[in-house]
């Protein structure tokens, strides 16, 4: 007979995990905070333990680091309801077994006390290091394809091996290598990331991995590509599937071998870099047209991790568009629009062939409607280019000038002074706003779109921020 010592100061969760683990044929202990554990572990230790992460007192990861070093051999569990990257990067990182996600299926969890009994042998000891975070660069989500996907972050974070990720076209690949780097032990050295199909293939070999000075015309002094750039850390290859066959060998040979020559060099330059890829495309089926190395793609396909697209996480859609609107409040200096739950409604129907990227980029765009009404569904049908049953859809253009008159009709009745430039100036800052993000924070590719120059972009946005 197993025992299974359960930390949780809720005593419902309690009750029915330690039932279930009895029925099951353990024996098994209940503690309400970890102070009470750790005078336990005085008179022995149990053969499992399962732990919550927030409690009073010292919580769920600071009670995994003291097992660390009082019982190194215990497999422990972590529970939480809290299922974002950092909480379950952190489990993992502090040595946990297994994590398991609240609300949790209790014949699972009994499961998975079976699977971890049964290799207790196998200990993980998780190498620590210092992670520096950035909350835009969060992954939100409480669905369950997302709580799986944080999961799979926070374990493989820790391993040193390449994964490939893959998903739609704005699903936010870039965000999960991110991640990956964020909670990993390499966290404090680079994160390099490059888009292998917006570069010309005549070029992408030097971006890569750099030059020497007079290896072609133009190229006047020595430049290092992105594994040297990235030595250390990570180097981020989206749209793999676009590498030129010529450039894939060389790639391969990096993966194999951790070295390669610059471009019109003699000397082995060696790099330490964790190649994370990203792809929207089918690899196989590129495999089965000769147009990808079938050897490459098993080296980048130790571990693969699905992004879901949008229309399979519809429950995710509030929390989203609420930070995006947050965030476009925040540029714009001023307060988050209110969401009706009608608009609410129209969001989760609408299937986005573009995923979260175009649920940003229309909160951008509603953002900057008539600032002090709350949205509601005639708002999301005109953007969207729909309109409510039985009626004809609005012309999004005619809607905005509606709502900016609105506005500048409220301005002139308050006696605002200044009311032409200010309504200029917020609808300018919109604009760039709007097309910055849409080009992905690139100020350059933003001001081409827009048909005017970067220098006059970059006045009006001012300089950049410190990330």
């Amino acid at each position: 007979m197993s025992t299974i010592w359960v930390v949780d100061d809720d005593r419902g969760v309690r009750f029915v995990l330690a039932t279930a683990l009895r029925e099951a044929g353990h024996e098994v202990e209940e503690f309400e905070r970890a102070a009470a554990v750790l005078a336990a572990l005085g008179e022995g230790a149990p053969d499992l333990l399962f732990t919550d992460v927030r409690m009073p007192g010292e919580d769920g990861l600071a009670l995994l680091q003291r097992l660390r070093e009082i019982a190194p051999g215990l497999p422990v569990v972590v529970m939480s309801a809290y299922t974002d990257v950092a909480t379950t990067a952190g489990a993992f990182r502090g040595g946990a077994h297994e994590y398991l996600a609240k609300p949790f299926d209790l014949d699972d969890a009994v499961a998975l006390a079976a699977r971890t009994l049964a290799g207790a042998g196998a200990a993980t000891d998780a190498e620590t290091a210092p992670t520096s975070r950035r909350g835009g660069d969060a992954l939100l989500g409480t669905s369950p394809p997302m709580r799986e996907l944080f999961r799979a972050i926070g374990r493989l974070a820790q391993a040193p091996v390449p994964v490939l990720v893959t998903g739609e076209t704005g699903t936010g690949k870039e965000l999960v290598a991110r991640a990956l780097h964020r909670e990993s032990p390499r966290a404090a050295r680079p994160f390099v990331a490059i888009n292998t199909a917006a570069i010309p293939a005549d070029l992408l070999e030097s971006e890569l991995f750099g030059h020497e000075a007079g290896a072609f015309t133009g190229a006047q002094r020595r430049r290092t590509g992105r594994f040297e750039q990235a030595n250390g850390g990570t180097l981020f290859l989206d749209e793999i599937g676009d590498m030129p066959a010529a450039l894939q060998t060389r790639l391969l040979r990096v993966l194999a071998e951790g070295e390669f020559f610059r471009v019109g060099g003699r000397e082995l330059v060696r790099v330490d870099v964790r190649v994370i890829a990203a792809t929207h495309q089918d690899l196989e089926s590129l495999v089965e047209q000769g147009r990808f190395r079938a050897d490459l793609l098993h080296r980048l396909d130790v571990v693969r991790l699905r992004l879901p697209p949008l229309r399979e996480r519809p429950g995710d859609i509030p929390e989203l568009a609420a930070r995006f609107l947050e965030q476009a409040a925040a540029r714009l200096g001023a307060a988050p629009r209110r969401v009706r739950p009608d608009a609410l409604e129209r969001l989760a129907a609408h299937p986005w062939p573009g995923n979260v990227r175009e649920l940003e980029n229309l909160c951008w765009r509603l953002a900057t409607l008539a600032p002090d009404v709350p949205i509601d569904a005639r708002q999301v049908d005109a953007l969207l280019g729909r309109g409510a049953p039985g009626e004809a859809a609005p012309d999004p253009g005619q809607d905005w000038t509606r709502g900016l008159a609105d506005w500048v009709r409220d301005r002139l009745e308050a006696g605002t002074p200044d009311v032409h430039a200010r309504a200029l100036e917020r609808f300018e800052q919109a604009v760039f706003e709007a097309a910055l993000a849409q080009a992905g924070g690139n100020r350059s590719e933003a001001a081409a779109r827009l048909g005017i120059g970067r220098n006059t972009l970059g006045r009006k946005l001012g300089p950049r921020t410190a990330e």
